[in-house]
């Protein structure tokens, strides 16, 4: 199903790597972070307690930390 571009407006920590994800089309879904944690910018995200520092660019409407990692809304809206 197509959509157009969309943005997270809102999240809440479910678990050590689980947010719960409201997208601006109203849509919410749980995302499992763990199998989309590779590479050298998203490792320290395995930390639960750097996971936690996840928050919304509100110009973007993605979720990032604050090592520059962060996550297309388009990748997480379709996962």
């Amino acid at each position: 199903m197509a959509h157009a571009l969309v943005k997270i407006v809102d999240f809440q920590q479910t678990g050590a790597s689980t947010l719960r994800i409201v997208f601006d089309d109203g849509t919410s879904k749980v995302v499992d972070f763990r199998p989309l944690l590779k590479g050298p910018l998203f490792l320290p995200l395995m930390n639960p307690d750097y996971f936690s520092q996840v928050s919304i660019d509100p110009e973007v409407g993605t979720l990032v930390w604050p090592n520059g990692a962060d996550f297309d809304p388009d990748t997480l809206y379709g996962a």
